[in-house]
């Protein structure tokens, strides 16, 4: 059961929806924003990212081709964590 207000409300939106040209819609100032913020979080992602990544060591040790030059566990070198 619907009230007085909620029918004239309703017929108030119904007359709006209708002015609107429904192949011009965009996104608007809204949608600019959302977008410049993803496109910030992304930005400073991959800013981090970076300096994560200079931090990281690939040195490998050489692969033994010969029996006697396998590295123990006890004399690997340990990995950096600062």
């Amino acid at each position: 059961m619907m009230s007085a207000t909620s029918t004239l409300a309703l017929t108030h939106f119904v007359t709006l929806a209708d002015s609107f040209d429904k192949n011009k819609v965009t996104p608007g100032v809204l949608g600019f924003i959302v977008f410049a913020v993803i496109g910030g979080a992304v930005w400073l992602l991959m800013k981090s990212m970076n300096k994560h990544m200079k931090k990281v060591d690939f040195d490998e040790p050489p692969e033994g081709g010969e029996a006697g030059t396998t590295v123990s566990s006890a004399t690997a070198p340990e990995p950096k964590t600062s």
